[in-house]
């Protein structure tokens, strides 16, 4: 056994704190080094890895830092090992370590805290709420109010460009701070708490905020991933555990969920949302914000597991022209209403209690500034009573649109807009000048603190300010054996099959030998952007994945062939090679973690050069090919439809992504994943989305030999794989919809049913879907609309009746003329697999007499 290979782990001494390293050492073909660091979980991935004896030099970079390079120089013995680690911004390390995981961090604390704790606290009424803030804000002068408003960094790192600010202690001494950002360390939580209670003029705790996009320490599939399951109850509980997990951090205010509607591939934070439907988008909107604040009753607020939820970007980030994040956005207010404000809705319906600004303009003003957006729909057609809180830096960017002549006036814009957050810049230190020049009045802030201070009474803080910092818990609830096998199954359910030509799945013992080739055969890379976890090192790779299933090593032949972005020295020479001596190959290509995410925008929708160089040797050898792929965006995939024999779309699906992979590959799980995004057929196709206007000149069968239609020269005006597709390894068959009547009136409801059989040959899961189509309105509507969708579960050979109810509600839509409302009219059900594939039957709708 190589004496490298193993678990290590050193502890560093800071100029604040001791940092937990640790490296996880792994050996295919040659070496593997991955990294993870404690209390600050900045990703590394080290994409080089050389071995001289007992010695290892690897590099490679920082999710957080990509432009700078991270090395580490290691030399092991038996049970000890020396070395540097080089990683921005914490420098150059030396390191003396030994073999295992180490100890756990914040174990001193457990005791540490335990004299702060106020057991004894009990949940407030509203009215004592309101009665306990009123008499607070008697006594805070407007300074004190306005250090409420304003957010700040837990240390010196940032999330976006440097801000210019005192350090957090003072801040929050001062009464400068009522929230902080980035507090990863549960020992930081409680020093910054213990500052804000002991020292700020009132006492009155923080909130500590921080990014939960898609699990704290056990990583879930990123969120285009999981909206692929269909799943409401499964994304409900991977929120939950999210939520269970960072609250034992002190985590109470998270930077989620983002429901955006997003239909143009290239913007990277399409990652991090539910795809192109604004239907299905609400649906999963209202899952996520029930996982992380509970059920909606009043003990769910109160509870030490659950934390506030914030929708974000409000509204319209995911329509930024061209895909290119923070552009400009323009688009109507029908677009506004029918499109990108449904899942916002639902979240506010289900209780968010904190929304988050676009950085987009909307009619030309930026959306941290626009009473219309906040004030007017947000908070009065909408009813949303929680904290605003502004994105990074986008008070100060109203001055960059060209909306205020500096910072002074543009916290006023915000203010006036009713902005109660501003986060870690600090222009909302005008609001007294503004206050006293009669540009706002305190009553406006007192409105803001109202807000802010209700969650902090309704969460408990303000009776038990420590409540959450809970480290027996972290040692309880991190990336514990129960949230990873939640982690696995819902990473089961979002993988979608796109292509399958026969040669899946795989069985390891009639397979023979299988080549894993590609930069995401063997890599760790499988979590995604927007994930801090402390576990990285543990993630499963696919190479692991199959192994553990059955795929003796000696029939799993291995070659990384290249890397994400550029050509390994005779990596193709060899892949090319392991391919001749398998009887089967699995091709695992993709994206890296930070080519998805907020600033990943990408021109091209292709794999990188090096990877789409690699396929092609591969697949020259002629062996049957299996494409597997790891991104966060829908890419274009025109040359792999014609080229290998199955593709199989896996995202990025969290801690357990390898065996999930391998779980699909091989049977164990039959995929049942659907699309929440088109994939188009080229990328001068893009926007493409299922739910598009017919135009005045449509693209037919019968007029596409005709040139004054609205079609493309050079390509076909559909994506190659629609909205709601996703192959399964039986077959489905769909009858003809039948309708229990052909027309309804005013809030008569009729039944759409149709029967679906599995005519394979094993059990599988079918997503149903509804469409309707409005046939001719007062102003023009989409050729079809998704209004709901049945999982069903049948064993081979059978069939089951699938029912949908239909009724105004499902008919209506908002139109300048008359507001959310059902047209009478004919309206046109669709029924079956996907947005292209349905059968049809027709209705009328009239209004009640």
């Amino acid at each position: 056994m190589d004496s490298m290979i193993g678990m290590w782990h050193a502890i560093a001494d800071l100029p604040r704190a001791k940092l937990k390293v640790q490296f996880k050492v792994s050996k295919r073909a040659g070496y593997a080094l991955d990294a993870v660091m404690e209390p600050y979980p900045i990703p590394l991935r080290f994409d080089s890895v050389t071995a001289e004896g007992t010695k290892l030099r690897a590099t490679g970079k920082s999710f957080l830092n990509p432009a700078e390079e991270v090395f580490a120089e290691l030399e092991f013995g038996e049970s000890t090992f020396e070395g540097l680690l080089h990683a921005p911004p914490l420098g150059t390390l030396p390191l003396h370590g030994e073999r295992g995981r180490g100890p756990f961090m914040s174990e001193s604390l457990i005791e540490e805290v335990k004299p702060y704790r106020k057991r004894e606290a009990a949940p407030r009424s509203d009215e004592e709420i309101r009665e306990a803030t009123e008499a607070l804000l008697s006594r805070m002068s407007l300074a004190d109010k306005v250090g409420q408003m304003c957010q700040c960094m837990a240390s010196n790192f940032s999330f976006g460009g440097a801000v210019d600010s005192d350090p957090p202690e003072k801040l929050i001494a001062e009464g400068r701070a009522g929230s902080v950002l980035g507090a990863f360390d549960i020992r930081r939580v409680f020093e910054l708490q213990k500052i804000a209670v002991e020292q700020s003029p009132h006492g009155i705790p923080l909130l500590f905020n921080a990014d939960i996009i898609h699990g704290s320490q056990t990583i879930f599939p990123v969120p285009l991933a999981w909206s692929c399951s269909w799943d409401m109850d499964a994304i409900r509980e991977a929120c939950a555990i999210a939520a269970k997990e960072a609250t034992a951090s002190g985590i109470v205010y998270n930077h989620g969920p983002m429901v955006d509607v997003s239909r143009d591939p290239r913007w990277g934070r399409v990652v991090e949302g539910a795809g192109e439907d604004p239907f299905l988008g609400g649906l999963i909107a209202k899952a996520q914000v029930e996982g992380y604040q509970g059920p909606g009753t009043s003990e769910s607020w109160f509870s030490e597991e659950t934390m506030i939820a914030c929708l974000k970007h409000f509204i319209g980030y995911g329509a930024a022209e061209g895909g290119r994040d923070y552009n400009t956005v323009d688009i109507s207010e029908g677009t506004l209403r029918n499109v990108y404000l449904p899942p916002f809705r639902a979240g506010i319906e289900a209780g968010a209690g904190s929304v988050m600004n676009a950085f987009n303009l909307y009619q030309g003003v930026p959306a941290a500034a626009n009473a219309f957006l906040l004030k007017d729909l947000l908070r009065g057609e909408l009813g949303f009573g929680g904290i605003l809180i502004s994105d990074y830096g986008a008070v100060d960017e109203i001055v960059k649109h060209g909306c205020a002549k500096d910072a002074k006036e543009a916290a006023g814009l915000a203010v006036n807009a009713t902005m109660d957050i501003e986060m870690v810049t600090r222009s909302f230190d005008y609001i007294p000048k503004l206050v006293e020049e009669g540009k706002l009045s305190e009553a406006q802030i007192d409105e803001a603190v109202r807000r802010l201070l209700f969650f902090k009474y309704k969460i408990g803080l303000m009776d038990d300010p420590f409540r959450y910092v809970r480290p027996e818990k972290e040692r309880e609830y991190h990336f514990r054996a129960e949230h990873l096998e939640a982690s696995l199954e819902l990473a089961r359910k979002s993988v979608v099959l796109l292509k399958n030509d026969g040669i899946l799945p795989i069985r390891p013992e009639t397979a023979g030998k299988a080549a894993l080739i590609g930069p995401f055969a063997d890599s760790k890379d499988l979590l995604g952007p927007w994930q801090f976890t402390r576990y990285g090192h543990e993630t499963v790779t696919l190479y692991e994945g199959l192994r553990d299933l059955g795929f003796e090593e000696d029939r799993l032949l291995y070659a990384a062939g290249s890397g994400t972005d550029r050509a390994l020295e005779g990596g193709i020479e060899e892949a090319v090679a392991t391919a001749e001596r398998a009887d089967l190959v699995v091709l695992a290509l993709g994206e890296s973690s930070d080519m998805s995410g907020e600033a990943a925008s990408r021109l091209s929708l292709e794999l990188p050069e090096a990877q789409l160089r690699l396929a092609e040797a591969v697949v020259a050898v002629g062996k049957p090919t299996i494409l597997v792929l790891t991104n966060g965006r829908p890419l274009v995939l025109d040359w792999f439809e014609r080229n290998v024999g199955a593709i199989v779309e896996t995202w990025f699906l969290g801690s357990r992504a390898g065996r999930a992979i391998a779980d699909v590959l091989t049977g164990e799980y039959n995929p049942s994943g659907k699309l929440t995004m088109s994939f188009p057929a080229h990328a001068g196709q893009v926007p493409v989305y299922y739910s598009h206007f017919r135009t005045g000149r449509p693209l037919t069968e019968e007029n596409a030999s005709e040139k004054f239609v609205s079609k493309y020269l050079d390509g076909p005006n559909e994506p190659l794989y629609p909205f709601g597709y996703g192959l399964s390894y039986t077959r489905f068959e769909y009858g003809d919809v039948s309708l229990d009547r052909t027309a309804i009136r005013g809030e008569e409801k009729l039944r759409a049913s149709v029967t679906v059989t599995n005519a394979g040959d094993r059990a599988g899961e079918e997503t149903v879907q509804l469409y309707i189509q409005d046939v001719c309105g007062s102003v023009a509507r989409p050729v079809r609309e998704l209004k709901g969708f049945v999982k069903t579960a049948l064993a081979a050979g059978e069939s089951r009746e699938i029912v949908f109810e239909i009724g105004s509600s499902d008919l209506a839509f908002w139109s300048p003329g008359r507001g959310y409302a059902a047209e009478p009219g004919e309206f046109r059900v669709m029924i079956g697999p996907n947005s292209r594939d349905a059968k049809t039957a027709s209705f009328e709708y009239f209004e009640s007499e």
